[in-house]
């Protein structure tokens, strides 16, 4: 038996190890902190979490506002579903069109 393991003492490389442990886990902590903060932000940017500013401000009706009425800038989720969908239905008739003039042009 060694003079160290007979002491208890930890042999030089598996303290090594156990650091590089540390390290690693630290790492990871911090790549997942990152990754978090991109993401609240893309979310943000995308409209589905309100933004610090609207989240503190208090909320309040506009007077002039009628109820049918949105303002176009606030971006609710289903306001974005909306336009996308609109968007989307003025691309398919663009490419009807454009169908129909090459096939004209064919005749």
């Amino acid at each position: 038996m060694d003079t160290q393991e007979q002491a208890g003492r930890p042999e030089p490389q598996l303290t090594l190890r156990r650091q590089r442990g540390w390290v690693g886990l630290i790492a990871l902590l911090l790549a997942l902190v990152i990754v978090a903060v991109l993401a609240r932000t893309a979310l943000k940017r995308y409209g589905l979490l309100p933004s610090d500013a609207a989240a503190n401000a208090p909320t309040r009706e506009p007077a002039a506002a009628a109820p049918g009425e949105a303002d176009p800038a606030t971006t609710t989720p289903r306001n974005a579903v909306e336009r996308a969908r609109g968007v989307e239905a003025a691309v398919r008739q663009q490419a009807e069109d454009l169908g129909k003039k090459i096939d004209d042009a064919a005749k």
